[in-house]
């Protein structure tokens, strides 16, 4: 009897290169490899990644269905190509733009601090999934000022087939619910990460992070060595609230000293910083403005605020303070860390080595639609399929069947070579139960044989 290979890939001539979704060969999300010396994840323990559930999130991160015009999605607001930043100053939502800068995303799930947006009022990236989703001006579900309620988006994705069929395959039923959003969208946005700059070269070689590294420049060399001192000792003390090699910022933090607000005003609850990497291009260029505001323009203008901390403000973070002399009690005057200019050019330079390259180009974190907005083609996942095989001879067939949405039309497809045009479609109607069944010759005489199940919005 000769052996029997059953793979399942998309033929290249048959669909583009965008708007198909590959169940069978998922992009690796759960088993990234990362350093050795990154140590934190703040994954929690009810919501691993996976590659399926994070696939999920990737079509639910980039699909404009998601607001009430049909718009906006989250990635309108966190560009791959910006660190899934913006490099507006304010985001562009269906009802106007938003109240604060738009944070980068990379790294998230490697930090002590779960709490998401600025003002950490998210406790972790689950509860902060649907919450733009939910908000008035950015996606326009909020339930009042006239919106729909998240309940209505609910229903909207419900009757959407590509949705019914991608649940099902994550899920195990066509179900959508507000905890099954959130948790795929988190696992996408947990997976996203960076961890092949000039600095994770250097540190994979050095003891510590404390140690020369050997592949920086002495520029670099000493703003690293600034980066990690604390004032008193001859650096800027930038460690205490950014700490290597992860460089998330201390859940412990205050707010930095920028209290403006875009709308006016001022607003001191701004405790959280995204991570320090990929804050700048590979050629230096900033992911749009910095701070909440987005009011700080370039990287000296970061550094300069913190050499000299403009003023004493509510909730100020007590390490941007010194023991301040008359006419108050110590702590009442800002931070005054009096670099020179060639030590905070240092810093600059240093802070430039902790930007990546994989992360704007890889497609596991990119837009999966077609140009024109469209899931096209979903190939059923692998291991939800069972082969059984009957009689022998010139009788001898085969019985492929899978799980889908009950009464929806699918395709089996089916190939002896893999040639583009080789492969043979047949419309199949899943049972009242979602089950997927199809029975074909398969003589021995053959080699191989390649099968699968996909929903297609158009017939190949």
């Amino acid at each position: 009897m000769k052996a029997l290979l059953f793979l399942f890939i998309s033929p290249a001539a048959l669909w583009a290169q965008n708007g198909s979704i590959d169940l069978t060969r998922l992009h690796n999300y759960a088993n990234q490899a990362k350093p050795a010396y990154i140590t934190k994840d703040n994954t929690p323990a009810g919501n691993p990644i996976t590659d399926i559930g994070a696939t999920l999130g990737r079509i639910l991160f980039y699909d404009k269905r998601l607001s009430r015009n049909n718009t906006i999605s989250c990635s309108s607001c966190h560009h791959q190509e910006h660190a899934f930043g913006d490099p507006d100053v304010a985001s562009t939502g269906v009802n106007g733009t938003t109240g604060r800068h738009s944070m980068r995303l990379i790294n998230a799930r490697f930090a002590n601090e779960s709490r998401f947006f600025w003002d950490e009022r998210a406790a972790s990236a689950e509860a902060q999934a649907t919450q733009p989703i939910q908000d008035h001006v950015e996606m326009g579900f909020s339930g009042s000022d006239d919106d729909p309620s998240l309940a209505d988006l609910i229903t909207r994705l419900s009757m959407i087939v590509e949705y019914q069929v991608l649940f099902t395959a994550t899920y195990g039923d066509p179900s959508i619910t507000e905890d099954r959003l959130q948790r795929a969208l988190a696992q996408f946005v947990r997976s996203i990460q960076s961890f092949d700059s000039k600095y994770d070269v250097g540190r994979a070689l050095a003891p510590n992070d404390g140690a020369p590294f050997s592949n920086f420049t002495a520029s670099e060399n000493a703003g690293k060595r600034i980066f990690l001192a604390p004032p008193n000792q001859g650096g800027a003390g930038c460690a205490a609230c950014h700490s290597p090699p992860e460089f998330d910022i201390d859940p412990n933090s205050r707010n930095n000293g920028i209290v403006t607000s875009l709308g006016g005003g001022a607003d001191t609850t701004n405790t959280k910083s995204p991570s320090l990497r990929d804050l700048v291009s590979n050629n230096g260029t900033p992911h749009g403005g910095f701070m909440h505001d987005a009011s700080l323009n370039s990287l000296s203008e970061v550094v300069a605020h913190y050499n000299s901390i403009p003023a004493i403000v509510p909730n100020l973070d007590p390490r941007l303070t010194q023991p301040g002399g008359p006419p108050g009690p110590a702590g009442d005057t800002p931070q005054r860390l009096n670099l020179t200019a060639t030590e905070q050019s240092d810093l600059i330079t240093f802070l430039g080595t902790l930007t990546g390259t994989n992360v704007y180009t890889d497609p596991k974190w990119s837009d999966p639609f077609s140009v024109t907005n469209e899931l096209r083609l979903i190939i059923l996942p692998t291991e939800q399929m069972t082969i059984t095989f009957s009689g022998e001879g010139e009788e001898r067939q085969a019985t492929v069947s899978t799980t889908g949405v009950p009464n929806f039309s699918y395709q089996f497809q089916s190939s002896l070579t893999l040639l583009d045009d080789t492969w043979t479609s047949v419309t199949i109607t899943a049972d009242t139960n979602g089950l997927l069944t199809y029975t074909l010759p398969a003589p021995e005489s053959e080699d191989k044989y390649f099968y699968r199940y996909a929903y297609a919005t158009e017939t190949p």
